[in-house]
């Protein structure tokens, strides 16, 4: 894993008291319903880590980058925010 990608854990858990580590962020990544339960993680990983690092991170998680930008949608479809990945 890339050094650069240290700065989105730190910008994902950067308000929160429960931390996720990196394989619990691509766990959420992959399951609408597990992300759900962390609405905060996932919005700043939507809307405030870089595409860039967002497509890294998921390709070094093994989430293909079709799977990323269709749950990108549906988050974004349930929280009503919009995400650049989304559109």
């Amino acid at each position: 894993m890339s050094k650069h990608l240290a700065s989105v854990l730190t910008t994902v858990n950067a308000p929160y008291s429960v931390q996720l580590d990196y394989a619990g962020l691509a766990y959420c990544l992959a399951d609408l319903e597990l992300a759900k339960q962390h609405p905060g993680h996932i919005s700043a990983f939507l809307g405030e880590v870089p595409l860039a690092l967002q497509v890294e991170l998921a390709v070094v998680h093994h989430i293909p980058v079709p799977d990323l930008k269709a749950f990108a949608a549906a988050f974004s479809a349930w929280s009503g925010e919009s995400y650049p990945l989304a559109a």
